[in-house]
């Protein structure tokens, strides 16, 4: 049955209920931008990029090929220059935003949050590498093709003691429906691994099924964690 059945189906069920109109399809919600075609749906902020980049005056900069180094040193930098807090959050809250579509910056900006207390110099310019890296790639979203494949694939990685405030690890995860990426997690765990075998058990005991939930709760980005 066609997919228009549905749509059209839907409309009717939806006006004969609630007092609404349908303005056609849908193309921008949220600060999210939505381009649907044959082949699939392309979901993007490229817009909102364009504007946080213009916002905090790095619209000039210079593009750089990755959000954070592989060996970045990111640490408390208690004896380095100090900035300003809220110019500082204001930078992170924009950057948490995006990350809604944008999955690869999720790491660096969810460790580099953690020192919105008291950011310093070498933070401000960790963050500034992101917009940096969005400079170069603003038009970087999600993409769901129209295939029948819906094989769950999940993906898991965590670094070992990688906070350098409190020796904790920080877990990530990403799952698919077929090449569709669904959900996405960056968090930091609740206890210290005190060996590399402790660190692969609590990795091993971590929820491996999700759930995929509009709008959930903050630290996850859409993502409603089930216990297995």
């Amino acid at each position: 049955m066609e997919i228009s059945f549905w749509y059209r189906n839907f409309k009717r069920i939806m006006q004969d209920k609630f007092e609404m109109s349908a303005m056609g399809e849908m193309t921008f919600f949220l600060g999210l931008q939505v381009q649907q075609t044959e082949s699939g749906i392309f979901i993007h902020q490229t817009k909102y990029v364009g504007d946080i980049l213009s916002r905090f005056q790095m619209s000039d900069a210079t593009p750089i090929g990755t959000p954070l180094p592989q060996n970045h040193g990111i640490t408390p930098d208690l004896k380095g220059e100090a900035v300003s807090p809220s110019y500082y959050r204001a930078m992170i809250g924009s950057l948490m935003y995006l990350t809604a579509s944008r999955p690869d910056i999720m790491y660096p900006t969810c460790l580099l949050a953690r020192y919105q207390v008291n950011p310093k110099a070498s933070h401000l310019a960790a963050v500034k590498r992101i917009f940096r890296y969005l400079k170069g790639c603003p038009d970087t979203g999600l993409w769901y093709p129209g295939d029948n494949n819906f094989d769950l694939i999940a993906f898991s990685d965590s670094d070992f003691g990688g906070c350098k405030i409190d020796g904790k690890s920080t877990t990530a995860g990403c799952q698919f429906l077929g090449n569709r990426l669904v959900t996405w997690q960056c968090k930091k765990q609740t206890c210290v691994a005190t060996s590399l075998h402790q660190h692969a058990k609590l990795n091993t005991l971590l929820p491996q099924v999700v759930a995929p939930k509009f709008f959930g709760s903050n630290n996850n980005c859409g993502t409603t964690v089930l216990n297995s």
